[in-house]
């Protein structure tokens, strides 16, 4: 059955002749996804004989110009050459941002001859864009006049690029007066951005409208058939460039112009209230094989009958391709994100907890999987078959029990291993170290008590903190108290250690001051009961701040902090969690010592993956040290400079550990949001010394795993501690043929130790489909686990790759899933028609906002300790985090209904949405932001913050709302107290005035839009996309 998903005839493409020729071409020269480790190389060879032919558009034995690009000059996109040729330099339209070059491609020597400019201009179809200029007729062009749009080149710049790509050398043009580019501040034709009006061509309506296969004539409620803003093919030569088609004569008068609409292309926010509005608040039953769960973003109720809820086991297809030549030709990753500790909601069960006695879990004598809702019982009931190995086991005498008249046991219901999706057992010693049942866990607060801290009064601040948070530490449920230890330690470039025994009536100090050879120097009254010994620890912690007060030391060491905290969890024979509050680069002799390594000259050259990498030698060790002994580190840094924290957050990333970091602290105003993150991260409920398998039925395995984890072998992922914010994203590959009848199974089984020191294993199973049907796999993927994936995959390539090759292979994926979707799911059609599945129509709006994340847009403007934050913090993100963080909620607030328990719908991120009256709310997980329209009613300003308007508001000094009591700011404030709470980080709130400096922190967040240091909008994107799916399928 061909199923077609979401159909456009953008005015940015003409029809091929003879629609597809002979499939794909010669298939990406890059290695197929999830292969991103291998040698860069790879990408500059040639690809083997039998690609594509070389473009028309290029003067014989030249490459073809490759279009002044942020992706890849060099792409090898089916038989393009390797040959790098300048980009021109274009003056661009501003559009209220600073101009750079397009993702800040490195500079270049010298515009190509005019001779190349004026064909890579035809080539691109620009005039499809609307009327410009025409150029005189260049006799070198006109050569082999308008055989360039038939074949464009296979290094085919995004269409929108000459007109945005502006080099800052900014060398003539060669003297030619130029199609294409408006210069100066020339009204332009071509997409919208940023709420500027331009012109667009108005296409002749027709089949090529934009639809949706499936769901009727108008599609569903935001995609009405576009009557004429995206018509079928265009009639006549493309005006304004010499010879649009095939033996056209020069420009030619086109069609009237009319403003393209961004609302006709998909959009996020609408697919996401879709979602809610079918399946918000219901139930979701997980007793079927394979089925597609809702969104992240929608609220629902799981019942678990015999599969994992999505809230620990996510996937990107949920049904895999039955061969490994589907998977291949498909280029999905086939892939899961497990988060074994995610939080459930009130209204859903706890798991329960399974107890064998002495003889421990049931398990498959050959593969080790645990008993599960797919084992089959034969022979009575007297044996079972597994499900993953097929292999037959007896099924032990005090677990046995009768079949009923279908072949279930008895007792399924009564037992959560046989009728649930996920559970715990209690383990046995077999699976405790050395055989003997774990202590509890015990936390270490480790502060630096170096000049700066004790300055800024963060000291004082953590100090304080402690004495009420204390009270809170985890506990087991339905314990009284928490059975948690805690131990503090203090720090310069020598360390502090305190004797915080009950017995004593003042806490003693031990002073180690070689940090050489780390050693703790007492055992007992180092880790102590919170409760026996609070009056003691009150009194350290009043005295701290003091002790200090006066100290000129600014020199302090890292490596050897982490080491005493392993080596103290060592002699109490404990897992447990480092607190280290640090501010500045370990700079004293002492291992671990680091020096300023960074060079923004490396950005944007092959070199810049150094950037990201960290120091080897004493940090990796230590990594080892701390996964071995079940200790986590997490490291919250105030730093006023750079300080490495590639390397300084590898032990954290390692072990399950978080990093927070607060630049240019100040108490005054980012105290409270410290502390929240504080607060959140001690009461956080957790599992420590963790070791996690998947399992899975033969056919498949698992063979890659991103997250903050740590690996020894192949398949034992090893963590610290995992909390139940962090994800491990595990990757799939065919090493068999699956079969649709059996489908595929999964089961991860996490071993761990809880907070009240009892070891347990943590199952999580789940039943996925298989199918030979292309358009099958296609319509059971999900985007926001696809882009979690290409997400940490990516971030994990730019430690072994040039940035860019990162870049180019993500689009050039994007292509590949897409391409394949359009050649074997969907119905036949123009090749005009950008045809995108409806399970991924949104899938390049995330794609593009990834690429131009921090980490992968190599611009010079950026911190390097920032990107290489957000480059690890990623890396251990679930599903639901990575979406809000690649697409951000902006959410009106100047007609909120203050009488409604609900949230105004959020509008896209795009700057058109913005308006000079509005006031609105942007958050995605990390950062939150007020922004106010500069024609905001006066009487919204009083009500918000208490001044009579906008002119009087100081938003610098702004960190959180008045308590104002009337209806607007209660609701406001409500809605924002939710948010903080929702998120797995504190937020600090940002109010932000239009036109103010400060706006443009706020305008990187709206991703539908022009980067501001680099890459393409949306609309800009698409259109690149559909090009290179073009060019695949020609």
């Amino acid at each position: 059955m061909s199923q077609q998903g979401y159909v456009a005839a953008p005015p940015y493409s003409q029809a091929q002749p003879g629609g597809y020729q002979g499939g794909f071409g010669a298939g990406p020269a890059q290695p197929l996804y999830g292969h991103y480790g291998g040698p860069p190389q790879a990408f500059n060879a040639p690809p083997a004989a039998g690609g594509m032919k070389s473009p028309a558009s290029s003067p014989a034995g030249m490459p073809p110009p490759s279009g002044p690009s942020q992706y890849s000059p060099n792409v090898q996109q089916n038989g393009a050459h390797p040959q790098r040729y300048a980009s021109p330099s274009v003056a661009s339209p501003t559009y209220g941002q600073p101009s750079h070059s397009v993702y800040n491609s490195m500079a270049s020597p010298a515009p190509p001859p005019t001779q190349q400019l004026t064909n890579q201009m035809s080539a691109m179809n620009l005039g499809s864009y609307g009327a410009v200029q025409s150029p005189p007729p260049h006799p070198a062009a006109s050569a082999h006049p308008g055989r360039q749009s038939t074949h464009m080149s296979p290094q085919m710049a995004p269409p929108q690029s000459p007109l945005i790509n502006m080099q800052a050398s900014g060398q003539p043009m060669g003297g030619q007066s130029m199609a294409g580019p408006p210069m100066g501040g020339q009204s332009m034709a071509g997409p919208p951005m940023g709420g500027q009006s331009m012109a667009g061509p108005q296409l002749p309506s027709g089949p090529g409208t934009f639809q949706q296969h499936g769901v009727g004539p108008t599609g569903p409620a935001n995609y009405p058939q576009q009557g004429g803003q995206f018509g079928g093919l265009m009639s006549g030569p493309q005006p304004g460039m010499p010879g649009g088609f095939p033996g056209a004569p020069g420009p030619l008068a086109g069609p009237p112009q009319k403003k393209l609409d961004p609302d006709s292309i998909p959009s996020i926010t609408q697919v996401i209230e879709d979602d809610k509005a079918r399946l918000g608040g219901q139930v979701f039953s997980t007793n079927i094989r394979g089925q597609v769960p809702p969104l992240v973003t929608t609220d629902f109720t799981v019942q678990d009958q015999g599969n994992a809820s999505p809230r620990f086991i996510r996937c990107t297809t949920y049904s895999l391709p039955c061969t490994a030549e589907l998977a291949k030709q498909c280029q999905v990753p086939l892939a899961s994100i497990v988060k074994p500790f995610a939080k459930l909601p009130k209204n859903e069960a706890p798991l329960y907890v399974v107890n064998h006695g002495e003889t421990g879990p049931i398990r498959c004598n050959r593969c080790k999987a645990y008993m599960c809702p797919y084992m089959q019982f034969i022979d009575g009931g007297r044996r079972y078959q597994c499900t993953f190995c097929n292999c037959v086991n007896e099924v032990p005498a005090f677990y046995f029990q009768h079949l009923d008249h279908v072949g279930r046991r008895v007792d399924f219901y009564e037992r959560p291993e046989l009728s649930l999706g996920s559970y715990e057992f209690v383990a046995t010693l077999d699976y405790c170290k050395n055989n003997k049942p774990p202590s509890p866990p015990a936390y270490v607060f480790m502060i630096d008590v170096s000049y700066t801290n004790i300055k800024s009064g963060l000291v004082k601040l953590i100090c304080d903190e402690l004495k009420t948070l204390l009270e809170k530490l985890p506990r087991e449920d339905g314990a009284e108290t928490s059975a948690v230890k805690v131990g503090f330690v203090t720090y310069n470039k020598v360390l502090h250690f305190y004797n915080v025994k009950s017995a004593l009536a003042q806490p003693q100090m031990m002073v180690v001051s070689d940090t050489a050879e780390m050693f703790v120097p007492l055992l007992d009254g180092f880790l102590v009961d919170y409760q026996e010994s609070r009056a003691v620890i009150y009194n350290l912690l009043d005295q701290i701040p003091d002790m200090f007060a006066d100290t000129n030391e600014s020199e302090t060491v890292f490596a050897p902090v982490i080491q005493a905290g392993v080596e103290a969890f060592k002699a109490a024979e404990c897992s447990g969690k480092l607190f280290i509050f640090h501010s500045s680069m370990p700079t004293a002799e002492a291992p671990g010592k680091l020096k300023n390594r960074d060079d923004k000259k490396l950005v944007n050259t092959d070199k810049e993956k150094i950037l990201f990498q960290p120091q080897k030698g004493v940090y990796e060790q230590l990594s080892k040290d701390c996964v071995a002994q079940g200790c986590c580190v997490d490291l919250f840094l105030f730093p006023s400079q750079y300080l490495d924290l590639a390397t300084m957050a590898d032990v954290p990333s390692h072990t399950g550990g978080s990093v927070y970091k607060y630049n240019n602290f100040q108490v005054e105003t980012d105290g409270e949001h410290f502390l929240r993150d504080l607060r959140k991260d001690v009461q956080k409920s957790l599992g420590f010394d963790a070791v996690m398998r998947v399992r899975t039925s033969t056919g498949f395995r698992a063979t890659d795993f991103f997250g903050g984890i740590f690996m020894n072998n192949t398949t034992d992922v090893e963590m610290a501690a995992v909390d139940c914010d962090k994800a491990v994203t595990v990757e799939f590959k065919h090493d068999d043929t699956l079969s649709e009848e059996t489908g595929a199974l999964m089961q991860c089984a996490l071993l761990y130790t809880t907070i009240g020191g009892q070891r347990r294993l943590r199952i999580h199973n789940l039943s996925l489909n298989c199918t030979s049907q292309l358009s099958e796999m296609y319509k059971c993927c999900e985007t926001d686990s696809l882009i979690n994936f290409f997400a940490k995959s990516a971030y994990r390539a730019i430690l072994n790759q040039p940035v860019k090759n990162v870049r180019d292979i993500l689009v050039n994926q994007t292509a590949h899933m897409l391409a394949c979707y359009r050649k074997n799911c969907a119905t036949p059609s123009a090749a005009s028609q950008l045809i995108l599945p409806d399970s991924m129509k949104v899938f390049p709006v995330y794609m593009n906002s990834l690429i131009k994340t921090a980490p992968l847009v190599g611009s010079a403007e950026l911190s390097t300790d920032d990107r290489a934050h957000q480059r690890l913090s990623v890396m251990a993100m679930g599903v639901e985090d990575t979406q809000l963080q690649l697409y951000p909620r902006l959410i009106p607030l100047h007609n909120v209904d203050v009488g409604s328990e609900a949230v105004p719908a959020p509008l896209r991120c795009s700057e058109e949405r913005l308006t000079d009256s509005g006031t609105f709310l942007l958050e995605n997980g990390h950062s939150i932001f007020l922004w106010l329209g500069q024609s905001s009613p006066p009487d919204l300003i009083q009500n918000l913050f208490n001044v009579p308007s906008l002119a009087h508001l100081q938003p610098g000094h702004m960190f959180a709302l008045p308590e104002l009591d009337n209806p607007l700011s209660k609701k406001v404030r409500s809605i924002i107290g939710e948010l903080l709470e929702k998120r797995p980080n504190s937020m600090k709130l940002q109010v932000v005035r239009q036109r103010d400096k400060a706006e443009t922190l706020f305008r990187q967040f709206l991703v539908e839009d022009k980067g501001l240091h680099g890459g393409t909008s949306y609309m800009d994107f698409l259109c690149f996309v559909h090009r290179e799916i073009r060019q695949l399928l020609t």
